[in-house]
Parts: structure tokens; sequence; C-alpha cells
């Protein structure tokens, strides 16, 4: 049986190549550490110096990436690494972006199989003993097979698992509710998370092996991208819907003080949507009253509770527009965790999949003149640290930019 071999490309400068060379190391930030931590000993891998437009390979993972094989490399810029070693000789393919574009290959993303394919034959290896010993094992290709699709080597490598983009800005889009090969979640379940969304956090507000609490877990779209993404994870809900989602009352968290790393929220929006049969359900109470964000309240102050101090909660909260009455539920929310927590950013997050997003609804907001709800907000704040910190006075030098008036003037 083939053995199976992802094939992954790294990037460098002029300024750290010699590092990842002399020290058979390549790493990257936070940014791809996904990426990074995806990769398993024995995988393919291949150096691409951006400045000099040279591509180094064919390497082999020495081990398994992880955070801080040597903490120091690059003065701790780079803590995602992997271990590499050379097979054979190390080749040099230059003009490689224009070679990498002419042949098909986005080397800003993961290789899938057809993209690795085609790399290899950039770099002559028949003459290596290493890759002959284990062309059976890997189901290598030489340059003369490369057009035969049917390969080994396409069965071994196969299309890596899809990741959600690492969001930029603070409009997040998504096509769907869940993202790769495995379900996050379930998609029939009322108000489903979507599971971008979840993944965006961990990925900016936690590292592999800490803990992320979710409050209110729904049909578990938090606990499968923890468990995907190597996070420790602990789900509660007032009505479960399967065995690794644990009963209970979020305005009462069963957790110690300062317990977890960070926590996410995906609340209900009022009564607008029927979760469950619990009689105790936040959601059966209505936005328009105070009564429901009283309840939500004494969630925000167990999550205080139990948050870390200087950590991040995520909370996705929406608005109500019914019966010609507006209810701004997203700011009334938002004043009410700002007694505990700072505010790090508010994103606008576009509502897909919704029941009135269609052709018969769209005309009736045109005709009765209302809007369709098209986004939730996603609220990211932290719990504040217990020493303040020093009040520095801040000197922001903002770049102001000279208007073309020609142009203007032309118009």
């Amino acid at each position: 049986m083939t053995e199976k071999a992802n094939a992954h490309i790294f990037v460098c400068t002029n300024k750290t190549e010699p590092e990842c060379l002399g020290r058979m190391l390549f790493g990257t930030s936070k940014l791809y550490a996904a990426d990074v931590l995806s990769v398993k000993s024995g995988d393919l891998l291949f150096l691409l110096n951006v400045n000099s437009d040279v591509l180094y390979g064919i390497f082999r993972a020495k081990s398994d990436g992880r955070q801080n094989i040597v903490p120091e490399a690059w003065k701790g810029k780079y803590p995602y690494q992997v271990e590499v070693e050379p097979i054979g000789n190390v080749q040099a393919v230059k003009d490689a972006k224009k070679a990498l574009q002419k042949s098909g290959v986005e080397w800003h993303k993961p290789l899938s199989a057809s993209m690795a394919e085609r790399l290899l034959t950039s770099f002559s290896y028949e003459d290596s003993e290493y890759l002959k010993e284990t062309k059976e094992k890997w189901g290598l290709l030489t340059p003369q097979k490369v057009n035969n699709r049917q390969t080994s080597f396409a069965k071994a490598i196969g299309e890596l698992e899809e990741k959600p983009p690492f969001e930029a800005t603070t409009l997040w889009d998504y096509p769907r509710q869940r993202y790769g090969k495995t379900p996050k979640g379930n998609n029939k379940y009322p108000g489903v998370t979507p599971a971008f969304i979840i993944w965006n956090m961990i990925q900016r507000y936690t590292e592999p092996g800490d803990l992320v609490l979710d409050p209110m877990c729904g049909s578990g779209t938090t606990a499968d991208v923890c468990k995907e993404e190597r996070r420790e994870v602990i789900c509660y809900d007032i009505s479960p819907t399967r065995p690794d989602i644990m009963q209970n009352d979020s305005r009462k968290i069963p957790l110690p003080d300062n317990h977890v790393d960070m926590i996410f929220v995906d609340s209900p929006y009022g009564d607008n949507i029927r979760y469950n049969e619990n009689l105790d359900c936040i959601g059966k109470i209505s936005s328009e009253t105070e009564t429901f964000y009283e309840e939500l309240d004494k969630v925000m102050s167990e999550c205080h509770r139990v948050l870390k101090s200087g950590k991040v909660i995520g909370w996705l909260i929406g608005d109500q527009w019914v019966k010609k009455k507006f209810t701004p539920v997203g700011f009334k929310v938002y004043q009410r965790l700002s007694k505990y927590f700072e505010t790090v950013d508010i994103i606008c997050v576009v509502r897909r999949g919704q029941a009135s997003h269609t052709g018969l609804w769209y005309n009736r907001a045109r005709r009765f003149n209302f809007f369709l709800r098209g986004f939730k907000y996603l609220f990211i704040m932290r719990k504040p640290s217990e020493e303040p910190e020093k009040q520095e006075k801040r000197a922001v030098k903002w770049a102001f930019y000279e208007r073309n008036r020609s142009k203007v003037n032309s118009s």
C-alpha cells in the first residue's frame, strides 16, 4: 500500500534564507500556523525565496510541524516550524514565480496533488539514490511520466483539506456553513454557527492546547473545529444535541475562575427561532423585552468570571425586524458586554442561508419598503488584565495624500 505524503511550499526572504538552509528548519508566523501544523514527518517540502525568485528543493519533513522547535530561530518571529532534510543535493530553480504560474502552481496556497505533480518536474532527481530507493514507497514521478494523471503519487498525496481564509478585514463572508471534508456541527440545526468564524477566532486568539469554552454550543460546531485544530474544548448547552456536549444552563457555568483561554458565544437573537423545548431557554424570551438582555447579562457575567485575564471572547449576534418594528439587538448586547470587557474589534458577518433570502422575500422588501437582515455582529472583546496598564499619551502620525487637482478640474 502506498504511504501517504503531502507537499508544501514554505516562503523565505534574502534575510531569512540563510537561517532556513543553515539550520535545516522552515518556519512561519501565526498567520500560516494551521498549514505548518498539518505538516507530517515524510512530507515533501520546497522553499521559495520571494526576493531572489528562487525555488529550492526537494526536501523531506524530518519532523511533524509544531511550535517552537528552535525558539530562538529568526529571533522568535516565526515560531511555527518543521525540521527538514534534503532529498539528494539541494537544487535551485530560477525565475520560480513565473515557472510556478506557468505550471498552474499557486505557491501561496496548500498544494493539491496535481500542483505537486507539476512542481516535481522542475527538479532533476533521477540521480538521487535516496529517491531511487523510495520511489515505490512514495510513488514519485519521473519527468517522462508526468502526463500520466493516474499516478501513484497523485493517489498518495491526495487533495489537501480545505481551510477557510485567514480574515484580514472587518467584513467576513463565507460561501457555506462548513469547510473541509468533515462536518462542523449540523447545518440543519436552527441558527447553526458558520464554522469559519470559530476557525478564524481560534487561529487569532489561541494556541494549540489552549482551552476554548462554548456555553451555548447548539449542534457542536465549536467542538468540531477545536478538535480538528488541536484545541481543548468544553461545550455546554441547555438542551444537548450529542454526547460530547454537556447539559448546562449558561447563566451558571460550572468552571473555576480564570480557567479558559477563549470563549465563543452564538446566543439567541430573541424568540424568532425555536431552538429546543426547554422552558428555561433564553431563546424563548422576546428581544423586544428588557428581560432578554437581563438574562444574557447573567451569561456575560459568568463568561467574565471563567475567562483568564487578557483573553478574548467572541459574541455573535444579529438584529431583529418583525411586524414593522426594528430592534437593535446587537447594540443592546454590545452595551451589556462593555460592562465586563474591553473592545478588541467589531466584525460584520454576512448572513447567508437565511429562510428569507429568496426571491419572494426580496420582492416583498422592495414593495413594502423594509430591509432583510444582511449581516450579524461579531463582537470581539477582551477581559481586562488584573493589573491596569499605564495610560501613555498616544502619538499617531497620519499619512495625508494630495488630491490630484488637475484630474478633479478636468472632470
